[in-house]
């Protein structure tokens, strides 16, 4: 007789293999693009499942086109080059210090100056004399070669792992975030003649969250808490002429901003972390108000 048994050769070659996965056997096809799917491929939608292709593509109606993206451990993309701002921030920051080398004068429009000329006079230079600006400028001004050399340093070493970390979103958002309060409580604390720079705020606030992701993933936390201590005690060394404010104001910044990046729940990952960026903001914009009113 010509017909076979069932379960026969003829049989065993009719049975579909996943399309990602040749040497696995499926009955289930995608309902987008009816391709097979093994249980490893499938994504569940809202009527059967999706491949990975039509949910990056967005072609199907189950999940978003980033469904089926890995994630950092704070909830954003991994990129190929995991230190792309990091090395965008780095060459900010030796940008201007060649720009402060060609033109000194420079800076003395960029530092961070709480108000000139001092009271009873009003003040036209300065924060408080609207030039607002000077909070962001004076995160990526050097004069010292020293003083880049280390800040970078710490930028680079600190800087790269946090983005990996963190997504690139997240991880410009708590540098700037950082970097902001080390302005505000410089600007609300020093005296207000007292001109500051360098990325020290911003570079304390990534200290501060390097040792939250640390915690979070129960590393071995002395040899960051080491540094830490010993970046504070120079910085509350007398004769080293450092803004301490920055340095407490990042550092602070940076705590709050990482804890939130890296413990939000999933289920509302982004209104966690967002909405403590924007509260830590919030409470910046709010010290240099009053301190803008005091000093006006």
């Amino acid at each position: 007789m010509d017909d076979q048994a069932a379960g026969g050769p003829q049989d065993a070659h009719s049975v579909p293999m996943c399309y990602r996965h040749p040497d696995r056997e499926t009955g289930i096809r995608c309902t987008r693009c009816e391709r097979p799917i093994c249980p490893e491929c499938m994504v569940n939608a809202s009527v059967g499942f999706h491949c990975p292709e039509c949910v990056r593509t967005g072609s199907g109606t189950g999940h978003s086109p980033t469904a089926a993206m890995p994630r950092t451990i704070a909830g954003g993309s991994i990129a190929a080059d995991p230190r792309l701002l990091t090395k965008i921030l780095i060459g900010i920051n030796l940008a201007v210090f060649i720009a402060v080398q060609v033109h000194e004068s420079l800076l003395n429009d960029i530092v961070l100056l709480g108000a000139w000329p001092p009271a009873p006079f009003t003040p036209t230079q300065g924060v408080a004399g609207g030039e607002w600006y000077r909070m962001v400028t004076s995160m990526f001004t050097h004069q010292e070669i020293w003083h880049i050399a280390f800040n970078m340093l710490s930028l680079w070493w600190l800087g790269g792992p946090l983005e990996a970390a963190l997504g690139r979103a997240r991880y410009l958002a708590l540098y700037f975030i950082s970097g902001l309060a080390g302005s505000a409580l410089a600007y609300l604390l020093a005296s207000p003649n007292t001109a500051t720079l360098g990325a020290s705020g911003a570079i304390f606030g990534l200290f501060g969250a390097t040792a939250v992701l640390m915690r979070r993933l129960n590393y071995d936390m002395r040899p960051i808490i080491a540094l830490l201590a010993i970046n504070l005690i120079f910085t509350f060394s007398p004769g080293f002429n450092i803004s301490w404010q920055a340095h407490i104001g990042g550092l602070v910044a940076g705590v709050v901003v990482g804890y939130a990046m890296v413990h939000a729940p999933r289920e509302r990952r982004a209104l966690v972390q967002y909405g403590t960026c924007a509260l830590v903001l919030g409470l910046v914009v709010l010290m240099t108000v009053l301190r803008t009113a005091q000093l006006t």
